[in-house]
């Protein structure tokens, strides 16, 4: 951290090793650092007598505050549990990361899809048929996507509006890598598909290239001009789904089943903590770990035991086989 917004805590130096440990490997956000900096001015202004670390300085950061909401709190908290856990590893101290604050209810909570949900659904886009009367092109370009992008939300956890908008310049489908960059912040980054996934993909490419040769767009629009219109992912995964359940649903929130899948296999697997959870973030294109924590810490509450202690896979483990 730079010398003209130097540290003032005891902690400062403990709180500056982790800060160049973190940026070093391209995983200090600004928010992280920031609530650093919070941290280590909270601690200076009510323990300016200690030399280290302490408990104190710890609990009193991480107590809730009762304006806070559960996830407000957890992604303040986070950077600092995340620097207990960092100086702990290495027998820099004594000192015990907090219990963070359960999550509360929430109004928006994604529909948990079951396995013979997920693949009756995908039956369905399997089985789709245009009527007679469609125009060829349009019926087998409807035919031949709704089982493909449907897959890769799934698969993927990518954005619905990633893959609408996804240019036929940046998949490679020899090496198996999407490059978003129609990301959210107009942020940048590299999606891995899994095997199976890449060789529906690029089954579709031949057959959209059939159509169409040179279209700009993976998944393209009417008459193979732009990519699929406002609105297309919705109404067909709403036309399918209602054949499939009464539940509510929509097509974004393959998105979080993709994350909450991914979430339950690392908690299975002994998530150690926050370091565990660095593939699935930045493959859903989040700015920061903290960030996939607090997203899905209500959804998956076994988060907030996992951050504490076990071990983990790499990232072939968050690429789901397609079904």
């Amino acid at each position: 951290m730079a010398d003209a917004t130097r540290l003032a805590s005891g902690a400062a130096a403990q709180i500056e090793a982790y800060a160049r440990h973190r940026r070093a490997a391209d995983k200090l956000g600004a928010s992280s650092e920031q609530n650093l900096r919070l941290f280590d001015a909270h601690s200076a202004r009510l323990f300016p007598d200690d030399a280290r670390l302490t408990q104190r300085m710890v609990d009193s950061w991480c107590e809730r505050r009762p304006t806070e909401s559960a996830a407000s709190c957890v992604t303040r908290c986070l950077p600092v549990v995340s620097l207990v856990a960092f100086l702990r590893e290495r027998g820099e101290t004594d000192v015990s990361a907090p219990e963070l604050p359960r999550p509360g209810a929430r109004s928006y909570v994604p529909h948990a899809f079951t396995h013979d949900e997920l693949a009756s659904f995908f039956a369905e886009c399997d089985a789709w048929r245009p009527d007679p009367h469609v125009r060829r092109s349009a019926g087998l370009r409807t035919m031949h996507t709704l089982p493909v992008i449907f897959r890769l939300l799934y698969s993927s956890g990518m954005r619905t509006c990633e893959a609408r908008l996804l240019r036929r310049a940046n998949v490679d489908l020899e090496g198996g890598v999407v490059r978003v960059v129609e990301g959210k912040g107009r942020s940048e980054r590299l999606v891995a598909l899994h095997p199976s996934m890449r060789d529906l993909m690029l089954a579709y490419d031949g057959i959209m290239e059939g159509l169409w040769p040179g279209r700009e767009y993976f998944f393209p629009g009417d008459g193979g001009r732009g990519c699929l219109a406002r609105g297309w992912l919705t109404r067909w995964f709403s036309t399918l789904w209602s054949r499939v359940s009464d539940e509510r649903a929509t097509p974004y929130m393959l998105r979080h089943n993709y994350a909450v899948e991914n979430i339950n296999r690392l908690v299975a697997a002994g998530m150690r903590g926050l370091e565990d959870m660095e593939y699935l973030s930045k493959s859903m294109g989040h700015t920061s770990v903290e960030v996939t924590v607090a997203h899905y810490y209500h959804i998956v509450p076994a988060i907030a035991g996992a951050l504490q202690s076990g071990a983990v896979g790499g990232l072939d483990e968050l690429l789901p086989e397609v079904m």
